[in-house]
């Protein structure tokens, strides 16, 4: 079905209410809940569940099997890989429902997130932070950071169009202007990136 540019699989459940922008494309078995805000020119793939309360902001791509629940933001321009998971109850209890207990998740303009890489609640992924596949990050990312592992931690940092700057942790938390080798790209990181 295309709608307003909006294309919706026939085989997707977008629930009354959600709102969807101008161009995005929602593939088959995805599930859009009511009360969440998808942005303009999106991709939210096959097996995709936006819970309600999710604000997905334009020009995002959502990979296939990906929940994004309740509490979680994510700004312009993001890229979240194949199964990727993202909680929001940081002391989950079968028994105890109560949306007082969920913790807000905010995933800046441009952040690229890796297949099968959990993100723990209550955290900020900074503009432009890469997230290696399969790392679990479990606290807030440095702008332009790029961490990995379990729990994550910055190996390197990353230009806009995602390469690697080769400085090393230490010299990027000290901050300054670096370009990068590949593409002339510059950097500017500040004193501890904050």
């Amino acid at each position: 079905m295309i709608n307003d540019g909006i294309k919706i699989d026939s085989r997707a459940v977008v629930e009354e209410g959600a709102q969807i922008g101008e161009g995005t494309s929602i593939w088959h078995f995805a599930h859009v809940r009511n009360g969440s805000k998808i942005g303009k020119n999106c991709i939210i793939g096959k097996d995709v569940y936006v819970d309600s309360g999710v604000i997905i902001g334009d020009n995002c791509k959502i990979q296939n099997g990906v929940s994004i629940y309740n509490g979680v933001e994510i700004g312009n321009g993001v890229f979240i890989g194949p199964h990727a998971v993202f909680t929001n109850d940081l002391k989950p209890r079968a028994h105890i429902w109560d949306e007082s207990r969920l913790s807000k998740t905010v995933v800046k303009n441009g952040v690229s997130v890796g297949a099968n890489a959990t993100i723990r609640c209550g955290i900020i992924l900074g503009e432009w932070c890469m997230v290696a596949a399969g790392a679990v990050v479990t606290k807030d990312t440095y702008p332009h950071s790029l961490v990995l592992g379990v729990p994550a931690k910055i190996i390197d940092w990353v230009t806009i169009s995602g390469e690697t700057l080769n400085i090393g942790e230490k010299r990027g938390l000290e901050g300054g202007l670096f370009k990068c080798e590949k593409t002339d790209e510059e950097v500017l990181l500040k004193n501890n990136n904050r």
